[in-house]
């Protein structure tokens, strides 16, 4: 029995002879090749699955009371007893910011879905083919968009008062504009497609139509607009908190904590360090997740 025999490329196909390559490219299989999500969204999507993690079971990841300091361990600097070090009644930092994960997440995820929810509501409205509820809508939305996401949600929560749910009340209506717009125009933009136009022509009542046409292709990029809202809403649910507009000491939330480091400060950052620190990831995480699958929608990324 013979060897089989190896021959090189050029043996298989002379290179003095191009007319036999002719449809040899076209005969070769095509391999689909899947590129890995970036690096940056990968680390994100843990960290997110992390915070998910810290506000459903923060027992997990630390055995200190948030609430129950010592004020012989005051102020002591971040090492193996504490991570993160202790604040100024002794109360162990990295347990704070852990259990501070729960407010802050709940809080985001409400302002979210108020928002969310007006925002389609009002954006499906404006969207139909009615120039005053168009016109009465969008300067709604012109309105609520001329105040800082802030200072609109300081006004609500004056008019409201303070608690967790009227924060997410008032965060989710300065973002109702956010959700409002796209949705207007993709509304516009659907009801005018072709296929709308047949399946009104079939005989679908007005009703059918906007249910199996327009509502599903108007809330296809809903999900990505909000995932990038997260991030808004929980820096702006810890400005709150920072002035003493959101949950009251001793509530263990990232703008409760970083409100009362500012006493501290010059002889202990690690109070308020740690806190910011873990606003600042967690809005960059949501922000490059909502940014990827943005891209992902628009086909800009493989």
């Amino acid at each position: 029995m013979t060897a089989p025999s190896h021959r090189s490329f050029e043996q298989a196909v002379p290179l003095d002879r191009p007319e036999d390559l002719v449809g040899f490219e076209t005969s070769l299989p095509v391999i689909a090749v899947r590129r890995r999500p970036p690096l940056a969204f990968t680390v994100a999507v843990a960290f997110v699955v992390l915070l998910i993690a810290a506000a459903t079971a923060p027992s997990l990841f630390t055995h200190f009371d948030p609430l129950v300091g010592d004020f012989s361990e005051g102020l002591k600097s971040p090492g193996w007893a504490h991570l993160f070090g202790t604040d100024r009644l002794g109360r162990d930092v990295f347990a704070r910011t852990v259990y501070g994960t729960r407010y802050s997440l709940l809080i985001g995820f409400g302002g979210v879905a108020v928002g969310l929810g007006l925002g389609v509501l009002l954006g499906i409205i404006a969207g139909q083919r009615n120039r005053i509820l168009d016109e009465s809508v969008s300067r709604l939305f012109d309105m609520l968009s001329s105040f800082p996401g802030v200072l609109l949600a300081m006004l609500i929560v004056t008019f409201l008062g303070q608690g967790m749910l009227n924060i997410a009340i008032a965060v989710g209506i300065a973002g109702i504009p956010k959700f409002g717009r796209v949705v207007r125009a993709q509304t516009q933009l659907v009801r005018d497609a072709d296929y709308v136009t047949q399946a009104t022509v079939y005989g679908l009542s007005q009703w059918q139509v906007f249910l199996r046409h327009v509502l599903p292709n108007v809330l296809v990029a809903i999900p990505i607009i909000a995932t990038v809202y997260i991030g808004s809403t929980i820096l702006i649910v810890s400005g709150l908190s920072f002035l003493g507009l959101g949950p009251q000491p001793p509530t263990p939330e990232w703008g409760v904590m970083l409100a009362e480091s500012r006493d501290v400060l010059r002889v202990a950052w690690w109070p308020g360090v740690f806190p910011g620190l873990a606003i600042t990831a967690t809005v960059i995480a949501f922000s490059v997740i909502g940014n990827f699958l943005q891209k992902k929608f628009e086909g800009r990324v493989a």
